[in-house]
């Protein structure tokens, strides 16, 4: 089992080196987009899909069903996804402050499920909402590296 790391030696590693993720496009079947309103930094306020980091010496299909299953309330597997691309984000800010920028390297995945299956938590989000894409394009609330996974299809 993969644990959390320490605040402090987490922040160290924010400040110096990129971190690996994976964000989860999420759409119901007539193609909206599901979005979670984020309650921490980077990103903070922002309209944003799904994701997480993936923990040292985790794989990628566990971390794909870890961070499905804290995102979403229930497991997925790697297998019901569609690939879309590696993506960068950069933030100016981290998850303690104004001190030091953050840097993700994005593995981007494209889900279609049934929005009755979703068992939303709200500790990386306060609120969800599903988004038609044109106006998740045009909602400036909307962050832009989400944009962007609906904008390169």
């Amino acid at each position: 089992m993969q644990k959390r790391l320490d605040t402090a030696l987490f922040k160290t590693i924010v400040a110096n080196a990129p971190l690996i993720s994976i964000d989860l496009i999420i759409l119901d079947t007539n193609g909206m987009a599901l979005l979670g309103q984020r309650q921490n930094r980077p990103a903070q306020n922002s309209w944003f899909v799904p994701g997480g980091r993936i923990f040292k010496d985790e794989s990628f299909e566990k971390a794909f069903k870890r961070i499905s299953k804290e995102e979403l309330g229930f497991e997925i597997s790697l297998s019901e996804a569609t690939f879309i691309g590696v993506y960068e984000h950069f933030y100016e800010d981290n998850f303690s402050g104004l001190d030091f920028t953050t840097h993700y390297v994005v593995h981007g995945y494209k889900i279609q499920l049934d929005p009755k299956k979703l068992n939303l938590p709200h500790i990386q989000h306060n609120a969800y909402k599903w988004f038609d894409i044109r106006s998740l394009v045009e909602n400036p609330s909307v962050h832009q590296y989400t944009k962007n996974y609906f904008l390169s299809r």
